[in-house]
């Protein structure tokens, strides 16, 4: 929205406060200024200093022969390192979830082939204040996100500190007007982070996955090789205290152990649950829906998917109930 008072000094449209060009006729502010500033001065200004027709206020038109070119234009192999800059910039910035200005086609090549560049090179100047602006409000929230993440691993003894300081550096370049250096910081920094977090999350779901296995063993009446409390608490203990290598050799003995034994202990289970749906069929109640779980839930385990099965299992006994001599047996084996 234009700020009260601010009109372009060549047509009179109103401008934002910050623009740099008249949106109405595009002409650079600063430039527009200029030209203002010396028709005020002269008071009737010759047609060689405007290139205006006598008696009219339309500029002549460039003959083509004096046309600029970018290799005559001494600010053309500037422009052009500049916009490659801000190129950059743009392409890693994606992540940051920021979007930087741009200097309109149009713009681009009226710089390239002004008489004056000079206000021109004003507006790239502005464009690249804004960009940095942007750029480096965008690192002090990364820095608050990426500080609560390296917290998290902190607090699973997974050392961070070079990645503070690189943080700390990232920002500090980055308001200093390095974009290019902070940016390859702010990837270095973010995919460690990424890294570390992701070996973190791994070990967390091996765990868990291990001590459901556990517990499922334990419903379904298989003795497991380790109480899943306890091994809940040993696991939990190592992976706290950032011993990963450890965590999982442990992690991987466990599930080893767990199943061999339902590999032995299984099959009749699912023998003995099958022959009770079969008997609960006979006396007139459905069991297909039922069967064809058992189906599924042996067929995970036996292709190599034991959390699955176990868990298609326990579900079927939590929601259809379990044989009365099941039971039986179950509760002898839990009383030994």
């Amino acid at each position: 929205m234009a700020s009260e008072g601010m009109v372009c000094p060549r047509c009179g449209a109103p401008v934002p406060a910050d623009a740099f060009l008249c949106p109405s006729c595009h002409a650079p502010l600063a430039q527009a200024d200029e030209e203002m500033t010396e028709g005020s001065s002269s008071g009737a200004p010759e047609d060689s200093q405007l290139g205006l027709h006598a008696g009219t206020s339309h500029p002549h038109p460039r003959p083509a022969g004096r046309r600029t070119g970018p290799g005559a234009n001494p600010f053309a192999a500037e422009l052009t390192r500049r916009l490659a800059r801000l190129d950059q910039w743009e392409e890693n910035v994606e992540t940051l979830g920021i979007e930087i200005p741009h200097l309109p086609a149009w713009a681009e090549e009226a710089a390239r082939t002004a008489w004056n560049p000079e206000p021109w090179a004003e507006v790239v100047r502005g464009i690249e204040r804004i960009a940095q602006k942007r750029i480096v409000t965008a690192f002090e929230e990364w820095e608050k996100r990426t500080k609560g993440r390296l917290a998290r691993l902190e607090a699973y003894s997974v050392d961070s500190r070079l990645e503070r300081d690189q943080i700390e550096d990232a920002l500090h370049t980055a308001r200093s007007g390095d974009i290019a250096q902070a940016l390859a910081t702010y990837r270095q920094v973010d995919r460690v982070v990424a890294i570390k977090e992701r070996h973190l999350d791994q070990a967390r779901e091996e765990l868990e996955r291990l001590v459901s296995l556990l517990k499922d063993m334990t419903v379904l009446g298989v003795e497991p090789p380790q109480d899943p409390a306890e091994s809940e608490l040993e696991l939990e203990a190592d992976l706290r205290a950032g011993k990963l290598a450890a965590l999982k050799q442990e992690i991987r003995s466990l599930r080893l152990q767990a199943v061999g034994r339902l590999k032995a202990n299984l099959p009749r289970y699912i023998t003995e649950y099958g022959d009770y749906l079969i008997e609960e069929r006979t006396h007139g109640i459905a069991t297909e829906l039922e069967a064809i779980e058992l189906a599924r839930g042996a067929r995970d385990f036996f292709r190599g998917r034991p959390e699955e099965g176990l868990r298609r299992l326990r579900a079927l006994q939590e929601t259809h109930g379990v044989p009365t001599g099941r039971t039986r047996t179950t509760a002898t084996r839990a009383g030994r």
